[in-house]
């Protein structure tokens, strides 16, 4: 009698099958508290970006690193991060649980603590750090990991998105945190470059 799993491919599916579950879930269930904080928010007229928003070199805002890219400062700018941190981090999700978290963690730190040492001096919301390190993940791990499948994605991810990354530039907008963005950028290489396979000796 043939065991089904015997040549472990019906695992690797349900692996995948299980992975993409998983991401809706935590992904869409991120986003949705997203939604909700900017509600709350809005119906206190954004008063809790003046409290937990990302001020750059004061001493209370380091605590800020945490909780600002979970503020927007209007609806609109929640719903222009929404689909490419749908999108992003859901394609980080599939390799798993704890790539997704080590990505998202170096992404909402290295934008945060970018901000905070060379903020222009406003307070800073907003995810779309996370959603730069999260696609600079995307965009660099193939070549760290070796993976024509996971290189062809960062092509295709970069021929439809790659000019986002002029959001790293100062120069580009006024209006935008290119701190962030260039911050949250180098987090996720450098998580990329942590979960590079580690060569046996």
């Amino acid at each position: 009698m043939l065991d089904a799993l015997g040549d472990g491919r019906p695992r690797s599916r349900e692996t995948t099958a299980s992975r993409a579950k998983g991401g809706i879930l935590v992904v869409g269930g991120f986003v949705v508290a997203l939604f909700v904080i900017e509600i709350v928010n809005m119906l206190t007229l954004h008063s809790l970006n003046r409290t937990f928003g990302l001020r750059p070199r004061s001493l209370d805002g380091l605590l800020d690193i945490f909780t600002f890219p979970l503020l927007h400062a209007s609806l609109n700018h929640l719903l222009s991060n929404t689909l490419p941190l749908i999108i992003f981090g859901f394609l980080v999700f599939l390799s798993g649980l704890r790539v997704f978290v080590t990505a998202l963690a170096f992404s909402w730190l290295g934008s945060g603590l970018t901000v905070w040492l060379i903020g222009d001096g406003g307070v800073t919301v907003g995810a779309s750090g996370l959603v730069f390190g999260l696609f600079a993940f995307l965009l660099v791990r193939g070549f760290f990991n070796h993976s024509w499948r996971q290189i062809l994605l960062a092509v295709v991810l970069f021929m439809v998105y790659g000019s986002i990354l002029l959001g790293v530039l100062p120069f580009v907008a006024g209006y935008i945190s290119w701190q962030a963005h260039l911050g949250g950028a180098v987090g996720g290489v450098a998580a990329a470059l942590l979960m590079r396979p580690r060569r046996g000796v």
